[in-house]
């Protein structure tokens, strides 16, 4: 236990050292230059310019950006998550139903209930590449048929697409009285939540936070830590740019996660695992798929 603390304390995938540690040397080559000033002109005294990161108000300031910038953008990341877990829930759930709740009784609705459930699987992977603005590929070639894939590759956004052609089987088969009313209504219910789900990762998307907060959170941090070596410089001489890299590392380090965490949907260690869930959606898909019927397979034998 103990071992995997410390490899987890000091692993480096995942973590922000290696994008901050450049600024916090760049800063502690600056508290070097001090203690060097401080050294051969001691009698010039800059300590009035280190007295503000000493400031009540300063200080306040500061830490509650820093909680705002971390809050907010983890807030962000968990939204998008739940948001995430909605689009499986319901995945599952419209499967299940489209398999046992849709007549078919012919083999080409059997084949043509197959391809609709497998459209599943394709919304979830088309949102992934949606929300992280890449075109569809060759992911979801094995799916679905060629013209539908030229079709995604067209549209402005191709998981809504898909919905639209869920909704329309949907209305068919009641129209061919293979569904019934309820069923309709509930299934449409279930494709509606999908579209929400869809929505609510679009709106974190494209709602970032405001920059206002992002630059002033930056400006107080650079002007921090430009005043620190002249206030520590008097008491620790020539340690004032080793202690400099520690604590920017520091302010640095919590300013960059809020950065990397606001947008959730990226490709980077610190975001969701959409091709992890994608994953899980494709394999519940084709167990759906795989599923027989009870009246077409023999009961379990019970003891």
């Amino acid at each position: 236990m103990t071992l995997n603390w410390f490899a987890q304390a000091f692993r480096l995938k995942g973590s922000v050292a290696l994008t901050v540690l450049p600024r916090s040397l760049l800063f502690g080559m600056f508290g070097l230059l001090v203690s060097l000033l401080h050294y051969f002109y001691p009698l010039l005294s800059l300590k009035v310019l280190g007295d503000l990161t000493t400031n009540v108000v300063f200080n306040l300031v500061l830490g509650l950006l820093l909680i705002f910038r971390t809050n907010s953008a983890y807030d962000r990341y968990w939204e998008g998550r739940k948001a995430w877990g909605q689009l499986v829930f319901n995945i599952r759930n419209l499967a299940r139903e489209i398999k046992l709740g849709i007549a078919a009784p012919e083999p080409a609705d059997e084949t043509e209930k197959q391809m609709v459930l497998r459209l599943l699987a394709t919304f979830a992977l088309t949102t992934k590449h949606h929300l992280r603005q890449e075109s569809v590929g060759h992911e979801v070639s094995d799916l679905i048929a060629e013209t539908q894939n030229l079709v995604l590759e067209g549209s402005s956004n191709s998981p809504l697409e898909i919905t639209l052609w869920l909704g329309d089987y949907l209305q068919k088969q009641f129209q061919h009285n293979h569904l019934d009313s309820m069923r309709l209504v509930a299934l449409n219910g279930m494709l509606s939540n999908m579209v929400e789900g869809l929505t609510s990762c679009e709106r974190i998307l494209r709602t970032p936070i405001p920059i206002a907060y992002a630059i002033y959170l930056k400006r107080l941090i650079l002007i921090y830590c430009v005043g620190l070596p002249f206030h520590l410089v008097d008491d620790i001489g020539w340690l004032t740019g080793i202690s400099l890299v520690i604590v920017s590392f520091i302010l640095f380090g919590v300013d960059q996660i809020g950065d990397d965490i606001e947008n959730p949907f990226g490709c980077d260690a610190n975001d969701l695992l959409l091709d992890s869930i994608c994953d899980t959606v494709k394999t519940s898909v084709d167990q759906v798929i795989e599923f027989m019927p009870v009246g077409d397979r023999p009961l379990p034998l019970a003891f």
